[in-house]
């Protein structure tokens, strides 16, 4: 037998090969299931995405459909990139002036201009920037794939970072703490509780005396405690930080002094932002592009090719015909209308919903559902980086109950002569606060309130800022939306309407990042291509 069973693996595996090369992925895993070779659905986690291919339409001696994609940001942009590699005509129309939607990367010399009327001119130095929305991207992201496969150069983004601060001015703090400071409170003082406990007997309807040796054995390095004949407490250590670090000879470092009472560091309410760190979408290591979020819609728009992307064309009507669809839309002064055999519309839901359109009231009501939500940011470019020389803060976040909400220290240009902080990352009400002002109160309430956190040289030595409200973008209106639910109306618009598909990571569930709206592309792509494929 031992002789008979490798020229049959090796037969089946060539035959799979030859039905992978001309049927494609999916025919070769139907016919890996009708021989009981792939894996069951329950093993399957995630069906592989397969790019529609040129030689898909040849196989069934059927034609390419003529194609019209709603906006250029990145959903659609990955749908026409998308489509693109299998011969489908696409056409992309886009409202503003460049490609990218709400991945913006603001650069000296740019000109932003809000509903309303009020216009910025970016005045960065060379080489600064700053991501005016997507600004990170977590390792499992799809984003990733594309990066890698368009070319895109990565570098790490400091998510967390221990030097930086703390800030809650509700709870009475007066000045900010370091993370590693209040962590090391926080676990400390958890650990210590939590130990009493255990030794105490509170757990042991819970734990075996073998899990209690366990858990106190794990508290003791968690958190730093002392032995049982020490009742466990924590006293603090040197993970708090040091007023003097330690050096050579003599110089061992001073260690921060004794932590404040529990009672204070409950108060403090610190712990509270330990779970943004944890989160599946936050966990380091994240990553960037080099030189600007940016790179990502260009390197898309250049791979769909400049001579299918219509920039300043306002869509002005949506009309679903029996064979096709209909887009009217502005250009350059004119209306001008554009016949396709399907209509993929990427489109914020809040713009689609005043689009006229023939897809019904359930379609209407269903653009109408999510609510947008308003968020803003502000570059402050300093003429040295302070944060790093004197406070050695290299990247990362600082937290706070300020309405500013966060500050961000770059990651990148490190040791440089200027750079840039995000002196504001907020959202909800606290964006809306902002937004109301123009650029002047921007600036001023954003640099009266990070000097809480780091004094008075926040407001000294700024070369250049730039802010915007993306509730008060032009043909985009907020920062992401958010449903009341992911009901009817999300199913409904997850479907197909006639000849017209919506996309976009607002029918995802990765809303607010990139990795929504390319898997809410891929997701259109293949359903549209097995349906033209099918006829």
């Amino acid at each position: 037998m031992a002789d008979t069973a490798e020229p049959t693996s090796v037969s089946r595996r060539g035959f799979l090969t030859r039905v992978g090369a001309t049927g494609g992925a999916g025919a070769m895993f139907a016919t890996m299931g009708a021989l009981g070779l792939a894996p069951s659905a329950e093993a399957r986690t995630r069906v592989p995405f397969q790019p529609p291919r040129e030689s898909d339409f040849r196989l069934r001696g059927r034609a390419a459909a003529k194609i019209v994609v709603l906006g250029a940001g990145v959903a659609g942009l990955a749908t026409a990139y998308e489509l693109g590699k299998a011969g489908y005509r696409v056409t992309v129309l886009e409202a503003q002036d460049r490609v990218g939607g709400r991945n913006r990367t603001l650069r000296g010399g740019d000109r932003l201009t809000e509903t309303g009327g009020e216009t910025q001119r970016v005045g960065f130095g060379d080489g600064t920037y700053m991501n005016a929305g997507p600004a990170r991207i977590a390792q499992w992201m799809t984003t990733m794939d594309y990066c890698r496969e368009l070319g895109v150069p990565l570098e790490v983004f400091t998510n967390a970072n221990a030097q930086a601060y703390l800030f809650n001015e509700s709870a009475g703090m007066t000045s900010p703490v370091r993370w590693r400071t209040a962590k090391a409170d926080v676990y400390g003082y958890i650990s210590e509780l939590l130990a009493k406990a255990t030794d105490q007997g509170a757990l042991n309807e819970r734990l075996t005396s073998t899990d209690r040796e366990r858990l106190l054995s794990f508290l003791s390095g968690f958190g730093a405690i002392g032995a049982k004949t020490d009742g466990y407490a924590y006293k603090g250590t040197d993970r708090r930080g040091f007023t003097v670090d330690p050096g050579a000879g003599d110089v061992e470092g001073t260690v921060l002094g004794p932590p404040p009472s529990l009672s204070d560091v409950l108060a403090s309410g610190v712990g509270r932002y330990f779970s943004f760190e944890f989160g599946y979408s936050q966990a380091m290591l994240m990553f960037q592009p080099v030189g600007g979020m940016d790179a990502i819609p260009r390197a898309l728009a250049k791979a769909v090719g400049k001579d299918r992307i219509r920039t300043g064309a306002k869509v002005t009507q949506i009309t679903n015909l029996a064979q096709g669809v209909r887009i009217q839309y502005e250009a350059d002064g004119r209306t001008r209308v554009l016949e396709a055999d399907y209509c993929i519309a990427t489109l914020p839901p809040q713009v689609l919903a005043r689009i006229p359109h023939n897809l019904g009231a359930a379609v209407q009501a269903a653009l109408g559902t999510p609510v947008p939500v308003s968020t803003g940011k502000i570059g402050l470019e300093y003429r040295n980086r302070w944060w790093e020389t004197e406070e050695k803060i290299y990247g990362g976040i600082t937290n706070t109950d300020l309405d500013l909400s966060t500050i961000w220290y770059p990651s990148y240009g490190y040791h440089g002569r200027s750079g840039l902080l995000v002196g504001y990352y907020n959202f909800g009400a606290q964006a809306d606060t902002y937004a109301r002002m123009g650029h002047a109160g921007r600036l001023a309430r954003a640099l009266d309130q990070g000097a809480k956190i780091h004094g008075d040289r926040y407001r000294k030595g700024i070369a250049a800022s730039a802010s915007i409200a993306w509730i008060r973008q032009p043909h985009i209106e907020g920062g992401w939306v958010s449903w009341p639910s992911l009901g009817a109306e999300y199913k409904l618009l997850n479907q197909p309407q006639g000849n017209v598909y919506y996309a976009g990571d607002w029918l995802s569930h990765e809303i607010a990042w990139q990795h929504g709206s390319f898997e809410s592309a891929r997701k259109v792509v293949t359903e549209l291509h097995q349906r033209v494929l099918k006829g």
